[in-house]
C-alpha cells in the first residue's frame, strides 16, 4: 500500500509540475485554465493521499511493537536451541580409569580421584586381593567409554568416601530431563549395570537413583548380560565379592540378589527392615536379610518381614 501511494504521489506531483507550465494541459473542465486551478487540485489530492496512508499504515508504536515481538521470538528461538540441564552438574575431563568403578578427572586444574555411586565391578587392583572375574571386562569398557573423555559429574549427598574419593555419578552428556530413558543413555554408572559390568551397591544416604539401579540389575541378570553370564561368577563368588566391598565401606548394603537370601527393605533414616509394599517404606532400599541383620536392623512390626 505504501509502494501503491508514494507512486500516485510522484505522479500528481508531475502533473502539478505540468500543470503550472501550461494548465490546459491537465484542466479539462470550465473556461479558466488557471495555475490557481491547479494547485487547488494537486493540494486537494495531496491531503486526500495523506489521509489515506494514516487510515492504512501502522502506527508506529505498533511497528516498535512488531519489532520487538520479532526480536524475542527470535531471541526465545536462540535460548530454546541450548539444552538447559535439570540437575547440577561439574563439566570436567577423564584423564585416567583405575579399574571399572574408579575413574581420575581433572577439576580447576587438580586431579580428583572419582569412585561411582550406586554401582561396585569386580577387584583389579586391589593391594591385598587378587583380580576377581569379569574385572578386567569392567575395567576396559569403562576404559574405552571414558578415556580422554568429557563428562559431566553429579554429586549426590556425601562429597567424600573414607578414601577421600570423590562420590559422583558420571554423565556421558547432560541430560534435557531426568527419567528413564535419559539415565538409560547418558548416565554411565547406569550403564555399567545395564551391560552386566558391576552389581548393585546401595550406601545410603547416596541413593538419589537407586529404584533405576535396581531396575537396571534385574534385567541385566534377566538377560544374562556381562558377569551375570560368566560361568565362573557362581553365586558363591557374588558372595565373596560383596562381602569384600562390605568390609572396606562402612554402611555398605548390598542387594539381595548379590549376596544371596531373602530380600527385604530399608530406609535412609529408619531402624527396622520391611517387607516389600510396606506402608512405612518411604524410600525402598534393597538388602539382604542377612545383611540387615548384621547391620543391626530389626523387623518392622506392622508388616512382620521373615526374621
Amino acid at each position: 500500500m505504501d509502494v501503491l501511494l508514494g507512486f500516485l504521489f510522484f505522479i500528481s506531483f508531475v502533473v502539478m509540475i505540468v500543470g503550472l507550465i501550461n494548465p490546459k494541459w491537465v484542466i479539462r473542465w470550465g473556461q479558466d485554465f488557471s495555475r490557481k486551478k491547479v494547485l487547488l487540485t494537486y493540494g486537494i489530492a495531496a491531503v486526500a493521499f495523506v489521509a489515506i496512508s494514516v487510515i492504512f499504515s501502522p502506527p508506529s508504536d505498533d511497528l516498535n511493537n512488531t519489532n520487538k515481538s520479532s526480536s524475542t521470538t527470535v531471541a526465545k528461538k536462540d535460548v530454546e536451541t541450548e539444552e538447559v540441564s535439570p540437575i547440577k552438574t561439574i563439566k570436567t575431563k577423564v584423564t585416567r580409569v583405575v579399574d571399572g568403578d574408579t575413574i581420575e578427572v581433572n577439576i580447576s586444574g587438580q586431579t580428583e580421584k572419582v569412585r561411582l555411586i550406586g554401582v561396585d565391578t569386580p577387584e583389579t587392583k586391589h593391594p591385598s586381593k587378587p583380580v576377581q572375574p569379569y574385572g578386567p571386562e569392567a575395567e576396559n569398557y569403562t576404559h574405552s567409554q571414558l578415556e580422554g573423555k568429557i563428562v559431566w559429574l553429579e554429586k549426590d549427598v556425601q562429597e567424600l568416601d573414607k578414601y577421600n574419593r570423590v562420590l559422583a555419578y558420571v554423565w556421558l552428556a547432560q541430560p534435557s530431563k531426568v527419567d528413564d530413558s535419559e539415565i538409560r543413555e547418558k548416565l554411565f554408572n547406569a550403564k555399567l549395570l545395564l551391560d552386566g559390568y558391576g552389581q548393585l551397591l546401595t550406601i545410603p544416604p547416596d541413593v538419589k537413583y537407586v529404584d533405576y539401579f535396581t531396575k537396571y540389575q534385574t534385567e541385566a541378570k534377566k538377560n544374562n548380560k556381562g558377569l551375570w553370564a560368566a560361568p565362573a561368577m557362581t553365586a558363591t563368588t557374588l558372595k565373596t565379592t560383596a562381602t569384600t566391598q562390605k568390609s572396606t565401606a562402612p554402611q555398605t548394603y548390598n542387594n539381595g540378589g548379590s549376596s544371596g537370601g531373602t530380600t527385604v527393605y530399608i530406609t535412609n533414616t529408619g531402624k527396622k527392615y520391611h517387607r516389600d509394599g510396606c506402608s512405612y517404606l518411604k524410600s525402598k532400599i534393597p538388602i539382604s536379610l542377612s545383611d540387615a541383620k548384621a547391620q543391626g536392623y530389626t523387623p518392622c512390626s506392622r508388616c512382620n518381614p521373615p526374621n
